[in-house]
């Protein structure tokens, strides 16, 4: 991990001493594929809001690298970009919702997948457990993130668990 950090800090510097195509490049295609699918499952498996999310990820890590201190890893650096761009984005959404005051759409069918569940949860609770379960996140690394305690995000997450097991266990027995 160490030396990956260290490549990643050569690349960085590169880009910013010359705005290096290259360099950029590298960083883009070392981090992005990970980004992305963190982006699916935060916008609950749209892939155009997820390419937006990473879209705006990079374009904000850009503007910033240079004030990075790489206390952390470039990638939970960038990942924490990605988690409040994707959280004002669910705000910006539900402000618009409440103005034209359009509920959700329900699910028409009762097959729930585990996927299916997960985009159902609360933006905050899919957040944290995204970032738990599926990205590997400690509750520390995800309160950071997020502007909580890690407290909270064993909360949320313990909530986010006990809604997916009642949503699963109301529905047939085939989960795909």
């Amino acid at each position: 991990m160490r030396d990956e950090n260290e490549y990643d800090s050569r690349l960085a510097a590169e880009y910013l001493s010359s705005r290096s195509e290259a360099a950029f490049r590298s960083l883009y295609r070392r981090h992005t594929p990970a980004l992305l699918g963190m982006a699916r499952r935060l916008s609950g498996g749209d892939g155009s809001a997820a390419e937006d999310l990473v879209q705006e990820t990079w374009l904000r890590a850009c503007r910033a690298l240079g004030a990075f201190r790489w206390e952390s890893a470039l990638r939970t650096w960038l990942a924490g970009i990605l988690v409040r761009c994707a959280r004002e984005r669910h705000r910006d959404a539900a402000r618009e919702a409440e103005l034209t005051q359009d509920p959700p759409a329900p699910r028409a069918d009762r097959n729930l997948d585990v996927s299916s569940a997960i985009e159902r949860l609360a933006p905050g609770f899919r957040m944290v457990l995204v970032l738990h379960d599926v990205e590997g996140y400690t509750h520390n690394e995800i309160g950071e993130m997020l502007g909580i305690e890690a407290g909270t995000s064993k909360s949320q997450l313990s909530r986010a668990r006990r809604q997916l097991k009642s949503w699963i266990g109301q529905t047939s027995s085939t989960i795909r």
